[in-house]
């Protein structure tokens, strides 16, 4: 499931980059402001605004820069959460049952590191290609099924965050991060 919603994120990411940042640009002063008026679009703007502002010199005003650095912010994170949580199987006290929970887990996070790892390259090749090959009705309607798993992956994920919180044991001093 996480690998399905970084692959729809990746995807719908190149599809709306070339437009959003196209307008983003023509209204914005300096590369900050690009980048703020660029996060305004994603869902959680002041973390995206908080992760690609210190990088706004080399981004300038390109959606391809823009683009190819989130990804690279993203890739970033991604690999800093795998290790954190691959140091989860030397807990002490771990029951057999949470230690393969966590190996399970890994291994997701794995699989999405390699899939952000291959966005990553993919975009350094492509450029601005999706803007310029794919336009008129094909852009449309790949964007409008693009969206619509999108939707999909994400309330399927709101629903298991919830069920994990509501199911979630109490913390103890071993959960809290140092």
């Amino acid at each position: 499931m996480a690998t399905l919603g970084v692959f729809v994120l990746v995807f719908s990411f190149l599809l709306y980059m070339p437009d959003m940042a196209s307008s983003a640009s023509t209204t914005t002063s300096s590369p900050t402001d690009y980048i703020v008026a660029s996060c305004k679009t994603t869902r959680y703007p002041a973390l995206c605004v908080q992760c690609l502002s210190g990088y706004a010199k080399a981004i300038r005003k390109s959606d391809q820069h823009l683009a190819q650095t989130a990804l690279s912010v993203s890739l970033s994170r991604a690999k800093s959460a795998a290790a954190y949580v691959a140091k989860m199987t030397q807990v002490r006290d771990i029951k057999t049952r949470e230690r393969q929970a966590v190996k399970d887990c890994i291994e997701n996070m794995g699989d999405s590191v390699d899939r952000l790892s291959q966005s990553v390259k993919e975009l350094g090749h492509m450029g601005r290609a999706v803007g310029k090959v794919m336009d008129g009705s094909i852009k449309v309607a790949v964007r409008r099924r693009v969206i619509h798993v999108a939707q999909v992956t994400s309330n399927a994920l709101a629903l298991v965050n919830r069920f994990a919180a509501r199911h979630r044991r109490p913390a103890t001093l071993t959960d809290q991060q140092p």
